[in-house]
């Protein structure tokens, strides 16, 4: 048979170019390439077999062979597929990419980083070529099933190849790679070691539907006494991949250890999962999920370079390992897998957030996961309580960025409230045991249960028997802001605004606010000019039962757990005044009233102003504004008390 020799195209030499000189720093892949054209062959074939009953095509055992020869320094992947034709060969592989092989070259000059220019690989049906980032010589030999001739394609990739005409090519296709020597420097492994090949095709092939075989080398020790390698008998060939898909198979024909090995495979965790959550779609886009909710949050979760993201596979091969895009940042805990039917091998990153499957399936997915937490929720609630404890802070955060489904979270959150000390409540709950009258949910934000239980905020609340959330978790601070209302009930902080709880003598204690607002009204001006540094206004209190004072803000305004918060993240905010409320009824505010009107020098009482200020900042968990200051005149005030 003749041989021609063709030349590439400009585009197809300088990509070849591109990849022989090391764009990519995982040469590994080259392999999963090879594995997965393989693969597809075997499924070309097996379709085209029960499509044409009279196809000329041995279908009965169907898999893939792998060879290594470390003296010729080769690589061979075989399988005994579909095949491809002579006319075939010049078009798909001599073209190197019909879907556009200079729009390939631009994207991989301009990939910004190695995971991006890595994720191009087969993007463009160029995976094939990426054998030359580890060989200095590929050969292809293959006959397509039904056919009586093969074809020999080769080539150094210097910009021309050969094609060839054979009689006696096996059905199927075999590529042979002349290897490069390894180099660790350059991350050239040895690939025709046993171990590396293992390695690989464990990682990105294991659950290909086909077996992956490999005759293992005779070991030191192996070969009988008195007898060589020619005489020994052929050792058997071992398949290197498990096939064990477990989301492609039934939920009856899978154990719950089977479940919990993959899980403790894929998230590294030795403790088994909380929850095991299937899906499967089918339609014009088809995919199947395997998710596992964790039982214990890991140390890292609020960590910025925290890997978060499943393990994403294209037709059971491997494509990515923390595949961000197809779940929303606050399920950044779950684990498991995603495999698609209809996704290009090896899209990028960049490529995959704005992937329209992409997208539909990080909706579906995220309704799923949610979905799953509220059946936790009613069916099995010890569980949840774990899922809530572990996980329920990073859902909330879900309330922030997620208004298609804040409806959904805010069903299956629960929060830590005064009606129960040990069981936390529902926002439905909560609505559900609301006072004749009450027309908001009341809530509290602070450090722990126990400063938020002492604050002075919570007295009157308290006197009235009225419940209030207790909010603890950092995005509490700015999720309720967020949400705003449940249920038409808005939700509104104790700290924040005036509050009027009313009551069944709302007459009488409106008149008894009028006079005492006429008889303390020269005190509270007083000490509004002098704390105006500090404070907006000094007005009396509807909120304090016990305490003298309290500090609050207006409705509007930022509280300083988030003022502190918008700081570290390095946003400047303005620094709010606030407002000063005094206890009409205490003890202390009254003898402040009655010594601000007897007195005509008030520098004392001017201290203890600042006093009543510091202490009501004090309470609420903050700290003055001069505590060295604030600790003298506390000094000062016990010495003359003495």
């Amino acid at each position: 048979m003749s041989t021609e020799t063709f030349e590439f195209q400009v585009e197809a030499r300088q990509l070849l170019q591109l990849m022989i000189h090391s764009v990519y720093s995982n040469k590994d892949v080259f392999l999963r390439e090879l594995v997965s054209n393989a693969s597809d062959a075997l499924d070309k074939l097996r379709l085209a077999a029960l499509r044409d009953d009279t196809l000329d095509a041995d279908v009965s055992d169907l898999h893939i062979d792998i060879e290594t020869d470390p003296e010729a320094r080769t690589l061979t992947v075989r399988d005994n597929g579909i095949g491809m034709s002579y006319d075939e060969v010049g078009r798909l592989i001599g073209t190197i990419a019909n879907s556009g092989t200079a729009a390939f070259v631009q994207e991989l000059r301009e990939a910004q980083d190695e995971a991006g220019a890595e994720g191009l690989i087969g993007q463009f049906g160029v995976g094939f070529y990426s054998g030359f980032m580890v060989a200095d010589e590929m050969t292809l030999l293959t006959r397509r099933a039904g056919e009586g001739h093969g074809t020999r394609w080769s080539s150094r990739g210097e910009g021309t190849y050969t094609l060839e005409r054979v009689d006696d090519a096996p059905q199927g296709t075999t590529v042979t790679l002349h290897l490069k020597p390894a180099d660790s420097d350059d991350q050239l492994h040895d690939y025709t070691s046993e171990w590396t090949i293992r390695e690989i095709v464990k990682r990105y092939s294991d659950f290909i539907t086909w077996p992956i075989r490999m005759i293992p080398k005779a070991a030191a020790g192996d070969t009988p006494e008195g007898s060589d390698d020619e005489t020994a008998a052929p050792r058997e060939p071992e398949t290197l991949n498990s096939m064990k898909a477990l989301w492609a198979r039934s939920r009856e024909d899978v154990s719950d250890d089977e479940y919990h090995e993959l899980y403790k495979h894929i998230s590294h965790d030795w403790r088994e999962p909380l929850e095991t959550i299937r899906l499967q779609a089918e339609g014009t886009f088809e995919y199947q999920a395997l998710l596992f909710v964790p039982s214990h949050a890991p140390h890292d979760l609020y960590n910025q370079n925290y890997k978060r993201g499943v393990q994403l596979y294209v037709k059971r091969v491997f494509i990515m390992d923390d595949c961000e895009a197809l779940l929303p940042p606050y399920l950044r805990f779950v684990k498991g897998v995603v495999d698609a039917a209809d996704l290009s091998l090896n899209v990028s990153r960049e490529i995959l957030q704005q992937d329209r499957h992409i997208r539909m399936m990080q909706r579906r997915l995220t309704k799923k996961v949610v979905s799953t937490v509220k059946d936790m929720m009613t069916a099995a609630p010890e569980r949840y309580a774990t899922f809530w404890r572990e996980f329920g802070a990073v859902l909330k955060e879900g309330l922030l960025s997620d208004a298609d489904n804040r409806d959904a979270l805010l069903a299956v959150s629960s929060f830590a409230t005064t009606h129960s000390e040990d069981e936390p409540t529902t926002l439905k709950s909560y609505v559900e045991r609301m006072k004749d009258g009450q027309d908001a949910v009341y809530y509290l934000t602070g450090e722990s249960r126990e400063s938020i239980e002492n604050s002075p905020h919570m007295e009157a609340f308290r006197a009235k028997g009225i419940e209030v959330l207790l909010l603890t978790d950092p995005v509490d601070e700015v999720w309720v802001d967020a949400v705003g209302e449940f249920e038409g009930k808005p939700l509104r902080s104790v700290a924040k605004g005036e509050v009027d709880l009313g009551g069944e003598d709302d007459e009488k204690a409106e008149g008894e606010r009028e006079k005492q607002g006429e008889e303390y009204a020269a005190l509270l001006g007083w000490m509004t000019e002098h704390l105006d540094d500090d404070v907006k206004e000094v007005r009396l209190s509807s909120r304090l039962t016990v305490s003298p004072a309290c500090i609050v803000s207006d409705a509007h305004d930022l509280t300083p757990a988030l003022e502190n918060m918008y700081r570290a993240m390095g946003q400047e905010v303005p620094r709010a005044r606030r407002i000063l409320e005094l206890n009409p009824d205490h003890v202390l505010v009254k003898g402040l009233n009655q010594a601000y009107k007897e007195r005509e020098d008030r520098t004392g009482l001017a201290e203890t102003a600042e006093l009543l200020h510091g202490l009501a900042v004090l309470a609420e968990g903050g700290r003055p504004k001069e505590p060295g200051r604030f600790v003298k005149l506390v000094a000062d005030h016990l010495e003359r008390a003495l």
